[in-house]
């Protein structure tokens, strides 16, 4: 009772906050419109253009990108983890060339993230063999409709994205306090709803894979489409929020032990409890939860609680530590994401150079989160093949593939 009364709150303030945003965002765009004759400093032209341009962009290159993963995934990956840094770089060089403060933060951030992926990216590069051969496995037989699905989550990512944009133009207007917490309650509703979007994909596909995987049958993707919003989106909502939480603070407690290099005390904080605290918290709120909540029809904290006692039965749990298909589809979208800031960016710093960098934080923000939402059926495919082969390893659907690569690291560790 008490999971189905959570379920249905967060279900009901994901449908209210999306009719609160678009009365918003209409609100805005109409007074926008109406202050521009009056405001020198905004040129409607000039805002708009290279935005709306860009989100198409990022329409097309997750398409795009998602085909290359489907025809080639081992080369696809690589390419990923080469020209996310590149890209991220480009863009950070833009940002500096702009020169006002808030661009040059924003450059800091970027060229920092180049080298961080750059060094990630020479780490993990003995793993790419395997990741590709997994990616490979994993999409041989995609979905039926897989495609479809992943269309029209794409464009109801775009459309999303375009009706915020116009709202945040309206908002750019005037530029007063209250604009700018407007500003920010809509990036807070572009975050969540695209990830809720995505999130639907990774429940209805994971489990069209989970029972091709596991049983040999072939569902309608579709129907599991259908089921998930009618069934799941309670619990989706909360796991939208709950699993990236969740993973920022897994994320930020492995670079502090790398930092802190075992030392307890770290900055005033101790690392050995924030650690402790971010491998309880995965075990309650982690992403491959997502390919239980369709097949079992349960909540993300007791899913990912009961696929992590899975993984830990078949003894896996390094395999799954060491998994590079999270890492290619975030690289992928932030890729993906700087390409669009570097499009809009350019154009709006010779355009209008008092726009360029807001036109380039938000570009690069609808890109990301595009990106993520065309790559989420992937992801889902490589979820449901682990969760289907820690369950049942002598599987004859599995190939040695798995064992062969525990084998490895069985004798790296020795």
């Amino acid at each position: 009772m008490e999971g189905n009364f959570f379920n249905k709150l967060f279900k009901n303030m994901f449908y209210l906050h999306l009719v609160s945003i678009t009365m918003l965002v209409i609100v805005l765009t109409i007074r926008g419109i109406l202050s521009a004759a009056h405001t020198h400093h905004f040129d409607a032209q000039n805002w708009y253009l290279p935005v709306l341009v860009s989100t198409t962009i990022a329409a097309i290159v997750g398409f795009a990108w998602q085909e290359l993963t489907a025809f080639n995934p081992s080369g696809t990956l690589r390419v990923a983890f080469w020209l996310s840094p590149l890209l991220t770089c480009l863009l950070g060089v833009l940002l500096v060339s702009i020169g006002t403060a808030g661009s040059l933060a924003a450059a800091a951030i970027a060229l920092v993230s180049t080298v961080i992926q750059s060094l990630y990216s020479c780490w993990v590069r003995p793993r790419f063999e395997y990741a590709g051969q997994i990616l490979l496995l994993s999409i041989a037989v995609p979905p039926q409709k897989a495609a479809g699905v992943a269309f029209l989550s794409i464009i109801t990512c775009t459309l999303y994205s375009s009706l915020l944009l116009s709202g945040i133009g309206g908002a750019i207007v005037r530029r007063t306090t209250w604009d700018a917490l407007f500003i920010f309650l809509m990036l807070l509703s572009l975050a969540w709803t695209t990830h809720i979007i995505k999130n639907i994909q990774q429940v209805a596909i994971s489990h069209v894979k989970y029972m091709q995987l596991t049983y040999g049958l072939e569902i309608s993707t579709i129907m599991a489409f259908k089921n998930t919003i009618k069934n799941s989106m309670g619990t989706i909502c909360i796991g939208s929020i709950l699993v990236p939480v969740v993973c920022v603070i897994r994320v930020s407690a492995r670079a502090i032990s790398m930092v802190s290099d075992d030392v307890d005390e770290f900055m005033f904080s101790c690392t050995s409890c924030y650690s402790l605290l971010a491998s309880r918290l995965v075990v309650h709120g982690n992403r491959w939860g997502f390919a239980h909540i369709g097949v079992h029809n349960k909540g993300i904290m007791q899913s990912s609680s009961n696929i992590w006692e899975i993984f830990q039965r078949a003894r896996i749990e390094q395999l799954i530590n060491s998994d590079l298909t999270s890492s290619f589809c975030f690289l992928s979208g932030t890729a993906g994401g700087a390409a669009c800031a570097l499009v809009a960016g350019s154009w709006a710093l010779v355009a209008h150079k008092s726009f360029a960098t807001e036109v380039s934080i938000y570009t690069f923000l609808i890109g990301y989160f595009t990106i993520r939402v065309a790559m989420s059926w992937i992801q889902a495919s490589v979820s449901a093949y682990y969760v289907a082969y820690a369950e049942n390893p002598q599987n004859q659907r599995f190939d040695s593939t798995i064992p062969n690569y525990i084998g490895e690291l069985q004798r790296s560790n020795v």
